[in-house]
């Protein structure tokens, strides 16, 4: 029996690795705005033993982040190993905010943490621990690799590390010993063993597939056809924008939070889903910003990878990232936003209607089959052939309060990494009542980051005007837009209506 553990990433969270270079980080982020009152000591500050404490209290529940990478000699291929040298006071980061502690200081300081890579030696993940903020306000940013985890996941880590209800105790720190790590040799001999055993593979799903032929050879070819629009779509190589130009090392970080129910108004009177009307949103903004920048957006094919969302789809589906993509063109020329979210409604239906994502899956899947060798050449292709403008990812996130250790989370932002020419990134994620954004951009690229998000909450400000024009809704208040330790979230039970998306997707 073996003595040693450890674990091969799958194809999906590898590419991750591969992809990573050193001005596209492949690092996802989130930002958690809480109450700092429960989390501080007595005289004054974050207790940040305690905290530290209580996150080693929660480690048994994700044990990846006890575990750094290995890689298989010859074949290259990574695998999880436990670190024997495990530090959680590494991971767990204090950081104070200067007075007076307010929000363009807070951006500026994730924007600077963001900029800086991984240490692939380590598990690959830090939480940082943000004090001075104004209004009785704390901070927490997590940010963790790609290979680790993908959208739905992160949202899984929140969860772990939050509770729906205050509590100020937690279950003593259980005692943690480290598996033994295969030596070369050892992981070498496995990965020869596990390629002899391709062939038998095979014929064992060709043997399940000629038990049902007539479902067998319809799902083939569905999964053909949509892998074959995916390859064409991916051939389609966009046309050059200010937002798409080489990427340097660093970034800005910025935010937006609308009503939810504001959101789910446009989306019952006009039609479509959540998720329709947050591309529309998109597609406004960016319309108004590249205006501006003096790009003739008419014909602009300005185009969108959208994170999907597979768990459910192949249980048996092995890694952390469980996630295919839509790829297709928003309607920036389109300056009427009822006809803009029409436009778009008719291009999610017909991406639901032809399973693109099933075709992305499938790619992945022979990326399972293909070794390490032909899927880094695979990728570093992809890079090159740059076949998207931007990503934007949308997660349906807790739709109650969350809290930390008795501290109430007030708002979260969530920040998507930049790929080669890719300047900008938008990432989503639902939050009590609230539908909150996050902005990634490349510093010199995007020096008015601001202006985007400006340009971005006009257009819902527009998109939610049309959607009332014709039939008036009870006046009410609108809330603040930036949050702040005083916002009151309503929390709202119900409707991730139209999210299907999910890597870092609502």
């Amino acid at each position: 029996m073996p003595t040693y553990t450890y674990e091969r990433l799958s194809a999906q969270d590898s590419s991750f690795l591969v992809f990573e270079s050193p001005t596209a980080h492949m690092h996802v982020g989130g930002l958690a705005i809480l109450e700092a009152g429960p989390l501080s000591r007595p005289e004054g500050g974050l207790d940040i033993d305690r905290i530290r404490r209580y996150i080693a209290s929660r480690l048994p529940l994700i044990p990846r982040y006890r575990q750094r990478l290995a890689f298989v000699p010859v074949e290259n291929h990574p695998v999880w190993v436990d670190d024997t040298h495990f530090n959680l006071h590494y991971h767990v980061r204090h950081a104070c905010l200067p007075h007076p502690g307010d929000d363009y200081q807070l951006k500026q300081l994730l924007g600077r943490v963001m900029s800086q890579q991984l240490d692939r030696g380590k598990p690959l993940w830090e939480l940082w621990m943000i004090e001075g903020l104004q209004e009785g306000r704390c901070a927490v940013l997590v940010k963790v690799h790609h290979c680790m985890v993908d959208g739905v996941g992160g949202v899984d880590l929140l969860t772990a590390l939050m509770t729906t209800a205050p509590q100020d105790s937690f279950d003593p720190v259980p005692a943690w010993e480290p598996c033994a790590a295969p030596d070369g040799l050892t992981l070498l001999a496995d990965a020869v063993r596990r390629r002899a055993q391709v062939p038998f593979e095979v014929w064992r799903g060709v043997r399940g597939a000629l038990a049902d032929p007539d479902e067998t050879g319809a799902r083939v070819v569905n999964r053909l056809t949509a892998a074959w629009q995916t390859v064409e779509a991916g051939l389609r190589v966009p046309p050059p924008t200010p937002l798409n130009a080489p990427i340097g090392p660093h970034r800005r970080f910025d935010w937006l939070s609308l009503d939810l129910a504001e959101v789910k108004e446009v989306k019952n009177r006009l039609g479509g889903t959540v998720n329709d009307v947050v591309l529309a949103t998109a597609a406004g903004g960016l319309r108004r910003f590249l205006k501006a920048r003096g790009v003739d957006v008419g014909q602009l094919d300005f185009r969108v990878v959208l994170p999907v969302n597979m768990r459910g789809v192949d249980p048996a589906a092995a890694g952390a990232n469980h996630v295919s993509a839509w790829l297709t063109s928003l309607p920036l020329g389109e300056r009427d936003p009822r006809k803009r979210l029409i436009r778009v409604q008719a291009l999610t239906t017909h991406l639901r209607d032809s399973q693109q994502e099933l075709g992305a899956d499938s790619l992945v899947k022979v990326g399972e089959w293909a070794g390490s060798g032909l899927l880094s050449l695979g990728i570093r292709l992809i890079s090159r052939m740059n076949p998207f403008n931007l990503i934007i990812s949308n997660v349906p996130g807790p739709p109650i309060p969350l809290y930390l250790l008795g501290a109430p989370m007030v708002g979260g932002f969530p920040q998507v990494p930049l790929f080669e020419n890719q300047g900008l990134g938008i990432a989503l994620i639902s939050y009590a009542g609230r539908l909150c954004w996050g902005f990634n951009a490349d510093w010199d690229l995007v020096p008015d980051l601001d202006a985007l998000v400006a340009a971005v909450s006009r257009s819902f400000d527009e998109l939610l005007a049309a959607a009332r024009r014709d039939e008036p809704a009870v006046p009410k208040r609108r809330s603040r837009r930036r949050v702040t330790a005083r916002t009151q979230l309503r929390v709202v039970r119900g409707d991730t209506d139209g999210a299907t998306q999910g890597s870092a997707g609502s």
